[in-house]
């Protein structure tokens, strides 16, 4: 069974940091693709950044590229999503997800592609 645990939102200021964690059980996180998408108010949920194992590859949403970072550490079954200059339009509910093969292209911002979510983590970016 494939469970995926988000940590690390939280209230914050336009500007600042925060770092969300993912961890991860199950096999999926042997050969995977793991994303982060987050769904404001009132939204869809849309793709933020994504990846890859065993070939690394990172995707990133346009609105996020540059100020986010993502990674993986296979050692702790754990893949964080690094968000700096944060500001009110990135407040959103942020999810974990996953799928059980190397994304590539397109594929890898469509969240309907990843079969695997958690339960989410608030962000909160205040002016």
């Amino acid at each position: 069974q494939v469970q995926l645990v988000e940590s690390g939102g939280g209230l914050v200021q336009a500007g600042d940091s925060l770092r969300l964690s993912c961890a991860a059980s199950g096999r999926i996180f042997s050969g995977s693709t793991m994303g982060w998408l987050r769904q404001a108010q009132g939204k869809g949920r849309e793709f933020v950044a994504a990846i890859t194992w065993p070939t690394v590859n990172t995707y990133y949403a346009d609105s996020v590229k540059g100020r986010f970072t993502i990674s993986r550490d296979n050692a702790k079954s754990t893949v964080y999503l690094q968000m700096n200059s944060l500001n009110p339009e990135d407040t959103a509910a942020y999810y974990c997800a996953a799928r059980e093969s190397a994304c590539s292209g397109y594929k890898c911002y469509v969240p309907n592609e990843y079969g695997y979510w958690g339960q989410g983590t608030q962000v909160t970016v205040s002016s």
